[in-house]
């Protein structure tokens, strides 16, 4: 047994994925309830459990800053605050016809993985040592870990069979939980396990960033935006972790689908007294999003105009150089099509009439409808991010071994990149292996996040897949007496026209010839430059696109609320995989609706965090599906850049469609108003969240 404090840390205290100053255990300040201040091993979980129980710490209670706007007003930040400002904001909202004020909050999230943050740490020779890690982030375990003890990243291995969910807590916070089993390990010389109760996970770990949002827009009488000037404030927690890249996707997703010719957008990190923030899908996209439907929602309510009115007087138009506030020029915006296809499928138009006859008929329970459109950029904020590396291995047997710096958490990412390399080949998928990923077999490796796994890992286990192949034709070509040229892979076999070996044959007869059957494959994402002091650039490779019709009913009695029917039209470009896509469409519809409506965290007036359960932060269930729930996929449309066979990411993009849920919660409390004013419902929109909206709305009726 042994227990280890910042004292035996021999190396740095500190695992800071992005800045500096983020330490593995606290030293002489603790700044939020939950901080780890020391881990004990012992034989059994059990045993370890009770000795923490027996450890005594004094401490001097200092004043915790606990909200957002407490912090924002001390100025409080993480980093520095940032800010994107594109054309005359300030002057055109002076100048504009129209001119509104407003603000929104959202909420956090917790990612609520059904495998908690776990980690196992084996001592090996000298200073090897060997970590099973759930991380997404292999190589930020590595390097944390070698930071924190001291030892060359050689020594330190990685490896990831597969993770019982991430969602991006798994991105750098996963890290905390290795360095520590790394930390025991190598005081007590045994392999050392550490996971985490349910409970400790929700205390110790990072959520998903909640927002306060103020805005002014200025604006024509046909809901055209000439100005907008928006501050977004969140809650990064006690220290920087991933908050910057966070927040700069915020700020570049807040524009969404529409056009904004003059726009200052600000962001604020507020440094509050609570577990810092990190990761979680959608990466700040979501946050960004809410703030501009709610804009244009604002303006549709002054106007007392249909918000696809509003809307279609700001889409990003085909016709014309749409340029975003961060300056990159958007191409290929195929929303109005995509918007006007699944509104049709659905039946939009008909639907309304019947929703607005039946609210006519009924005073306590209220329908709402409303539509999400989504755009939403592809890449790491981070330029240096967009690479990845593969190994591939072709056996004398013909089976294929294949070794890539992706991570598999249940989205189907080696499925995908196991086909991709089928392909290649033209071999049953039954002939190839997907082994766990290493940092000694693909070094260097990038997060598996940002809905890139695909994308990079794909098109690398390509190239290393293809350089075998090239060899492997032209032995055969050789063989048979042609050129490599006339060499085909089909159906398990080699071919050189009207004849074939198999493909098992072929792999032998080139290791015969001494040739390699190994390669790797590396590829970085082309194109893509950021500059983060101006924050202009072109972060994103290319844009997916989608949209989503929610149809909802309250109980105005009780604020009680059910999603209907859902329709969802997602572009996913040439599909790796539809079956998976159909499955990442639908849970991240679901895992956005859940942040929207129920999912709400609550700390007391102490800091300490209430909702550390299932017993008290509900998430959602089977039954808070969509009874009707329609998933259809842009088709026809292949990816309008070279991605590996022309698909699209589909990780995150869906999960921000689940703001038409949101967005037809409003629309229900505004119709008990008939639209007269604008409903204050906050995220997520709980019964009694939904309630105070009602209440506001007759109040000011």
């Amino acid at each position: 047994s042994g227990i280890v404090t910042a004292d035996d840390i021999e190396g740095q205290n500190d695992i800071a994925p992005v800045f500096s100053g983020e330490p593995l255990l606290a030293e002489t300040l603790v700044e939020y309830a939950g901080q780890p201040i020391a881990a004990v091993s012992a034989d059994t979980y059990d045993q370890a459990f009770a000795a923490s129980k027996k450890i005594e710490i004094e401490f001097e209670l200092l004043r915790p800053v606990l909200s957002i706007e407490e912090a924002w007003e001390k100025k409080r930040f993480t980093f520095n605050p940032l800010e994107i400002t594109f054309g005359r904001p300030l002057e055109t909202i002076a100048q504009a016809p129209n001119v509104l004020e407003g603000d929104i909050s959202c909420g956090g999230q917790d990612h609520f993985y059904l495998e908690t943050q776990i980690s196992m740490a084996v001592p090996g020779e000298d200073q090897d040592l060997t970590v099973y890690s759930s991380t997404q982030h292999p190589t930020e375990a590595q390097k944390g870990i070698s930071r924190v003890l001291d030892i060359p990243q050689h020594c330190v291995l990685i490896e990831v069979r597969r993770m019982g969910g991430a969602f991006g807590g798994k991105e750098s916070q996963s890290t905390i939980i290795a360095a520590l089993a790394a930390l025991l390990a190598k005081k007590v010389k045994k392999p050392v396990k550490l996971r985490l109760r349910r409970d400790q996970d929700m205390l110790m770990t990072g959520k998903r960033h909640d927002f306060l949002i103020k805005y002014k827009v200025g604006f024509l009488k046909n809901g055209k935006i000439l100005g907008l000037v928006v501050d977004l404030a969140m809650r990064s927690g006690n220290v920087a972790d991933l908050s910057s890249g966070v927040l700069t996707r915020a700020m570049c997703h807040l524009d969404n689908a529409y056009f904004l010719e003059n726009a200052l957008i600000r962001g604020w990190p507020c440094k509050t007294n609570t577990v810092s923030n990190t990761a979680f899908r959608g990466f700040g996209g979501p946050q960004g999003m809410l703030a501009i439907e709610t804009v244009l929602q604002h303006i549709a309510v002054e106007l007392q105009k249909d918000i696809g009115a509003v809307r279609a007087a700001n889409w990003y138009k085909k016709t014309i150089r749409n340029t975003t506030p961060y300056q990159q020029v958007v191409k290929d915006n195929i929303l109005p099509d995509l918007v006007a296809e699944l509104s049709q499928k659905s039946d939009l138009i008909q639907r309304q009439r019947e929703l607005d006859e039946y609210n006519k008929e009924n005073q306590i329970l209220k329908k709402g409808i409303a539509l999400m459109p989504v755009k939403f950029g592809i890449s790491f904020n981070a330029p240096m991010l967009n690479q990845a590396g593969a190994l591939v291995h072709v056996y004398t047997d013909g089976t294929v071994v294949l070794n890539h710096g992706g991570t598999e958490m249940g989205q189907g990412l080696f499925t995908k990149i196991a086909q991709v390399v089928c392909s290649v080949f033209e071999i049953d998928i039954s002939r190839v292996r997907v082994s766990a990923t290493r940092t000694d077999k693909v070094p260097n490796t990038t997060p598996t996040a940002a809905s890139a796994g695909s994308d990079l890992n794909g098109m690398a286990a390509f190239k290393a897949a293809q350089k075998i192949k090239a060899r492997i034709a032209r032995i055969v070509a050789e063989y048979f007496g042609t050129g490599s040229s006339n060499i085909t892979f089909r159906k398990n076999r080699v071919y050189a026209k009207n004849k074939s070996i198999s493909f098992s044959e072929a792999a032998q007869l080139a290791w015969n010839k001494r040739v390699s059957l190994s390669a790797t494959g590396y590829y970085k994402t082309p194109k893509i430059h950021w500059d983060s002091k101006s924050m202009t650039g072109e972060p994103f490779y290319y844009f997916t696109y989608g949209a989503c019709i929610s149809e909802v009913a309250i109980d105005t009695l009780t604020g009680e609320s059910r999603t209907l029917r859902v329709d969802i039209l997602q572009d996913t470009g040439n599909s790796l995989n539809p079956a998976i896509d159909r499955g990442q469409i639908e849970g991240g519809f679901v895992q956005g609706a859940g942040w929207l409506t129920m999912e709400e965290l609550f700390w007391n007036s102490e800091g300490t965090l209430l909702t550390k359960g299932p017993s008290t932060y509900k998430i959602p269930g089977s039954r808070d599906a969509p009874p009707k729930f329609n998933v259809h996929t842009f088709e026809n449309k292949p990816n309008s850049v070279p991605t590996i066979y022309r698909s699209k990411a589909i990780g995150e993009p869906p999960l921000m469609l689940a703001i038409s849920v949101w967005l037809a919660l409003r629309d229900a409390i505004a119709r008990v108003g008939n639209y007269e004013h604008l409903p204050l419902l906050k995220a997520p929109a709980t019964p009694e969240a939904i309630l105070n909206a009602l209440e506001k709305l007759r109040a000011v009726g």
